[in-house]
């Protein structure tokens, strides 16, 4: 009878606590880390890595279907392109009274990775010609996401001590060449979970004084769309772009998340709430100062306008009846990229290959209001600096002097890369003095890693 008194009473308290797990589960940080710009992941390929994420004017390999898809008709043939991202890092905490823990992303990496897959096609240089300049692809990828975890007896344990959000994006696109100087994009982006993703759905934790461990978990479906714009109105010589303007737009959506509320791991209720992911709006201009045979020098600068106004508060709803709101405010933003890329297109020193050399930064400030700041979204001002290296074996290479890489008479690969990269996200030091949850109220210290690779075959 206890036992039964103590879960009514606490269902009834729900709608006043269960927001904030909901809240914090609506975090972000990479797939696996606690990236800033909420919870928005944008490492989506080792080549933009390289470059702080300054691609979306460039887009040419089979990740523009994240960065840019209307820079799918740049791609021959069909391709393959997939990688993962190795991410760490710690979130240090300390509050006035001197108590101090530290955060990670659940282990020294994040687990599951987050990673993407794409798929691309040129329907022409397939032998498909119905449909004109048209090419399609399909890409998996974790947009957005989180990983979190807190000790158990830390001073705001009551707020959160881990939170997940494995979430999947699954993004079928269209291309198509308008003119030499124009190609645009559409696309969906269906937001949705995967059994082989962590648990297969979003959960938060924490531990109440007195009563005990509760959790909220829950999953959903939602569907969004993008459209894009490529411009290319300087071509060298051979045809090649030598500047592009880029132009994306991902439009806002709802994630319906329905779930339970779990009290020392026995359901008390369900629960339903909505996660709101922002509008994108992106704008980009590259430049190749040099563009001949032997050499290729890229200079890009993008940026991303981020609707996290979107978010201003959770209502969770109860099945005992109960509806919670719990107030976020967050704002719009704007991320600026500047990145670079020297590639060699016949080296002397590795022949029938191509070599790339990249760097770049990243800069963004956090949509994040001080007073409905949770731990869960450990978010502050971030500057991301980066590198990367890019080999494509193509022509006449070959594989370690083993293996030619260049189109065989039995129809192998026209060519295979890997792209490697290292970013390292240093957040500005958070104080919260004011806030609607006095456990949290002290000094954020963030830093994270990211290392990603890419492999890539063209056909």
């Amino acid at each position: 009878m206890t036992v039964v008194l103590v879960r009514q009473r606490f269902a009834r308290t729900l709608a006043r606590r269960l927001p904030a797990a909901i809240g914090a589960v609506v975090f972000s940080a990479g797939p696996g880390a606690a990236l800033a710009d909420a919870y928005r992941v944008p490492y989506q390929g080792a080549a933009a890595a390289g470059q702080g994420e300054a691609f979306s004017a460039q887009a040419d390999d089979p990740s523009a279907i994240y960065y840019n898809p209307a820079g799918l008709t740049q791609l021959k043939g069909w391709q393959v392109y997939t990688g993962t991202n190795l991410v760490g890092g710690t979130v240090a905490f300390e509050n006035a009274r001197g108590q101090q823990i530290e955060g990670d992303l659940g282990g020294s990496v994040a687990v599951p990775p987050p990673s993407n897959l794409y798929l691309t096609a040129n329907l022409k240089d397939l032998g498909i010609d119905a449909f004109g300049p048209l090419s399609v692809g399909v890409g998996l990828t974790g947009t957005y996401g989180l990983i979190v975890r807190y000790p158990k007896n830390g001073p705001f344990s009551s707020v959160v001590t881990s939170a997940k959000l494995p979430l999947l994006t699954i993004k079928p696109t269209i291309a198509y060449r308008v003119h030499d100087w124009v190609s645009f994009g559409l696309g969906l982006d269906i937001y949705t979970f995967a059994s082989f993703l962590g648990e297969g759905h979003y959960e938060s934790k924490r531990a109440l004084p007195g009563i005990g461990g509760d959790e909220v978990n829950g999953n959903g479906t939602g569907v969004g769309y993008n459209a894009s714009l490529m411009v290319t109105p300087l071509r060298t010589a051979a045809g090649k772009p030598q500047f592009n303007i880029g132009f994306v737009y991902r439009g806002q959506t709802t994630l319906p998340l329905s779930g339970q509320y779990r009290l020392n791991g026995v359901q008390v209720a369900n629960a339903k709430t909505e996660l709101p992911l922002p509008q994108v709006v992106t704008g980009a201009v590259a430049y190749w100062p040099v563009r001949d045979a032997e050499h290729e020098w890229k200079l890009e600068y993008d940026m991303d306008f981020v609707g996290w106004d979107s978010s201003r508060s959770f209502d969770v709803h109860l099945s005992n009846g109960g509806t919670a709101s719990t107030p976020q405010h967050w704002r719009s933003i704007f991320t600026a990229s500047a990145g670079t890329e020297f590639r060699w297109l016949a080296p002397d020193f590795l022949p029938g290959w191509e070599v790339a050399l990249r760097t770049g930064y990243q800069r963004s400030n956090t949509p994040v209001p001080e007073y409905t700041f949770t731990p869960t979204v450990a978010d502050a001002d971030w500057n991301i600096f980066a590198v990367g290296v890019g080999l494509l074996c193509n022509g006449n290479g070959s594989l370690f002097g083993l293996a030619g890489c260049g189109r065989g008479e039995g129809g192998g690969p026209g060519a295979v890369g890997i792209d490697l990269a290292f970013q390292a996200a240093f957040f500005e030091p958070r104080t919260i003095a004011v806030n609607r949850q006095p456990s949290v109220i002290g000094r954020y210290d963030t830093t994270l890693y990211i290392g990603s690779v890419n492999f890539r075959v063209a056909f």
